[in-house]
């Protein structure tokens, strides 16, 4: 029996679509980030709101498609997400929008794009919406894929000799993808649980100066956390920027530029 498109049986009616997002802005998160201490009932630490941050990309959609199709309930799947620093630039990343407890389903998806990049007054464009079922989440969510990002870097030391970094840089460069030992990020050891060593490839495609930071352009393989990939993270991923470099650095600004899915 083929997939009848939106529902489920014996389910509140659903709809699904999906597409592509652009995040413009830094400071948004993917979803709904809700308060580690209250967990979402609202407190002190929050100033009663139950998130950390106002607005996500989640938000800045369901504000308009969640009335149009008169839904009560929503979650967005992403493949994969950007920190909430990160902007999300380029080709955009897929994503699918889940609502339940559907009354309509008749909304040209192309006039709904144009509202929701109206609305977020510049914060997100989506594109590229159709209807879809639910087996793309479990597809786009296990999809594999390669990126690309532009990272800023910068050093610790003001006093390096910068000619030795760039010759450094341009060997990288010309030797191609190499493969990193990254142990789970210290940052994220709390979400994770539980550290595992990962073995992922990097590309540097190019490399600019500003004044004494460096602007890459990078190729990865999904799931690669550049940031580490960059400082290093006290040691937990090897061969990073600042080993091959012999020069402690940091990713001082990201972007991702694109997600190509296989």
């Amino acid at each position: 029996m083929s997939e009848q498109p939106h529902q489920f049986p014996g389910s509140p009616q659903r709809y699904l679509f999906e597409g592509r997002y652009r995040k413009l802005v830094r400071g948004l998160p993917q979803t709904i980030f809700f308060c580690p201490e209250c967990k979402g009932r609202g407190c002190d630490h929050c100033e009663g709101l139950g998130r950390l941050v106002r607005d996500s990309v989640q938000d800045l959609i369901a504000r308009v498609a969640m009335p149009r199709f008169k839904a009560r309930r929503n979650k967005f799947h992403g493949a994969g997400r950007e920190d909430i620093d990160v902007l999300m630039l380029g080709n955009g990343r897929p994503f699918v929008f889940e609502m339940t407890k559907v009354k309509r389903e008749d909304i040209d998806l192309e006039e709904l794009a144009v509202a929701i990049n109206e609305r977020s007054e510049g914060r997100i464009e989506v594109f590229d919406l159709k209807s879809c079922t639910r087996k793309r989440v479990a597809e786009i969510k296990q999809a594999t894929c390669e990126k690309e990002y532009l990272a800023r870097i910068e050093f610790s030391d003001s006093d390096l000799d910068f000619a030795i970094i760039d010759e450094k840089l341009d060997a990288i460069k010309e030797s191609g993808r190499w493969v990193l030992a990254q142990g789970t990020p210290t940052r994220v050891m709390h979400r994770r649980g539980k550290d595992i060593v990962r073995e992922r490839w990097l590309e540097l495609l190019s490399c600019e100066a500003d004044g004494d930071a460096r602007v890459l352009r990078l190729r990865s393989q999904h799931g690669t956390y550049i940031k580490e990939a960059i400082s290093s993270d006290d040691g937990r991923t090897k061969d990073s920027f600042t080993e091959l470099l012999g020069a402690a650095c940091v990713c001082a600004e990201l972007d991702v530029l694109g997600v190509f899915l296989d």
